[in-house]
C-alpha cells in the first residue's frame, strides 16, 4: 500500500495516469481517474479537484483531448461537463513501431544499448502499446558489442559541426570473433586521421563519410568498427579538394553512387538487365538511372556508380544483367566468372 501522498502531487499523478492509461482509443472519465488515483496512488480526491488539475495541465502546455457537454445543476445553472480524457502523444503507435523495428534491424548498435533504446521508446507510449510489442525483447544476441559507438557518434557530431579533424583506431574481426585494431606495415597499431564530412546509414550499417588525411579521395568507415576516437584542434580539409565530393556533399547522390560504401571515384556504367529486376535497380541506384533501348524482356541501364561497388553488385545480380561498359569492369566480371565457373565445374 502506498503511503498518503501530498496534494501537490495530484497534478503529477493525473498526468502519469493519462500517459499510462489513455490514447485515442482508450479514454477516461473524471470518475475513472478518481478510482485509479485511489487504487494506484492512495489519493482520495473529489471531482472538482480532478477537473481543476486537468484544466491546469492544458494551461501549462500539455496536449489533452476531451469531450465537453452542458448540464443543468441542482440550482438550475448551466455548467460544463468534461469527459473522455486522453493524452495526445508526440509519437503514434505506428511511428514508435517503425522506430523500434529500425533498431531491431540495425546491424551496428550493440545488443545492450539496442535493448535500452527500445525500452525508452516503449516508455513514450502507454500500457496498451507495451502489451502488444512483447516480441521486441527477443533481440538477436549476435549484434556488435562496441560499447563506444554512441560516444563515437557524439564526438563525430561535434567535429563535423565545428569543422575539425578526428583521429581513431579502426578495427577488424578475427576468427575468434573479437575485434582487433588495424596495424601499419611495421606491425604497429595504426592511427587514422580523417576530415569528417557526414554520417550516413545504409544496408543496416552506420558509416562515416570522410577524407583520409594525405589522400585525395572520399573514404567510408563503419562507425561500429571505430574506437578510441579523439577530436583534433585542426581544421578539416575543404570538401572541394577531395575527389568524389562536391562543394556541398550531396548525400542522396553519394549513397546512390556508393551502394556498398566502398568509396572511390564514380564512373559511368552501362549494363543490360532483365525487365523483371527494374524494381531492384531503382531500389539500389535511385531514380537518377537512365533506361534506354527497352524491349519486352530486357532494358539497357546507364548509371553513375563506384566501379568497385558495381563489380560486387554485378556478382549479386550476374544471372540477370550483362555489363556493357566500361571495358575494364566488363573484363573483371568476365575473369571472375571464369574463376567461379572453374571452381564449380568439377
Amino acid at each position: 500500500m502506498y503511503t498518503t501522498q501530498p496534494k501537490k502531487m495530484l497534478i503529477v499523478n493525473i498526468l502519469d495516469i493519462l500517459k499510462n492509461y489513455t490514447d485515442e482509443n482508450h479514454r477516461l472519465s473524471q470518475k475513472q481517474i478518481i478510482d485509479i488515483l485511489e487504487k494506484d496512488y492512495n489519493m482520495k480526491v473529489d471531482r472538482k479537484a480532478v477537473k481543476r488539475n486537468l484544466l491546469n495541465l492544458i494551461d501549462s502546455g500539455h496536449y489533452l483531448e476531451y469531450s465537453e457537454s452542458i448540464r443543468t445543476n441542482k440550482k438550475g445553472e448551466e455548467e460544463s461537463m468534461y469527459s473522455d480524457w486522453y493524452y495526445i502523444r508526440d509519437f503514434s503507435d505506428a511511428e514508435l513501431r517503425l522506430l523500434i523495428d529500425s533498431l531491431l534491424f540495425s546491424k551496428h548498435i550493440p545488443y545492450s544499448q539496442c535493448k535500452e533504446l527500445i525500452g525508452k521508446l516503449e516508455g513514450l507510449s502507454n500500457k496498451y502499446f507495451k502489451s502488444k510489442v512483447g516480441y521486441i525483447r527477443s533481440l538477436p544476441e549476435n549484434l556488435p558489442e562496441n560499447k563506444q559507438l554512441f560516444y563515437t557518434i557524439e564526438i563525430l557530431d561535434e567535429a563535423i559541426g565545428e569543422g575539425k579533424q578526428v583521429s581513431f583506431k579502426y578495427n577488424e574481426y578475427d576468427i575468434d570473433k573479437k575485434m582487433y585494431p588495424r596495424k601499419n606495415s611495421k606491425g604497429e597499431v595504426r592511427d587514422y586521421i580523417v576530415n569528417p564530412y557526414q554520417m550516413a546509414a545504409t544496408n543496416g550499417r552506420y558509416y562515416l563519410i570522410c577524407n583520409l588525411d594525405g589522400k585525395d579521395n572520399i573514404s567510408n568507415y563503419r562507425l561500429d568498427r571505430i574506437t578510441d576516437i579523439k577530436k583534433l584542434d585542426i581544421k578539416i580539409r575543404d570538401k572541394k579538394q577531395a575527389k568524389g565530393a562536391t562543394q556541398r556533399l550531396d548525400l542522396q547522390r553519394f549513397m546512390a553512387e556508393n551502394i556498398y560504401m566502398f568509396g572511390g571515384e564514380s564512373v559511368r556504367v552501362n549494363f543490360r538487365a532483365k525487365r523483371y529486376i527494374v524494381n531492384d535497380v531503382l531500389d539500389w541506384f535511385g531514380k537518377d538511372v537512365t533506361f534506354y533501348e527497352a524491349d519486352d524482356s530486357e532494358v539497357s541501364v546507364s548509371v553513375r556508380v563506384s566501379e568497385e561497388a558495381m563489380f560486387y553488385w554485378s556478382m549479386q545480380y550476374g544471372e540477370h544483367i550483362e555489363i556493357l561498359e566500361p571495358d575494364s569492369l566488363r573484363k573483371k566480371v568476365s575473369d571472375t566468372a571464369k574463376v567461379i565457373s572453374k571452381k564449380y565445374g568439377k
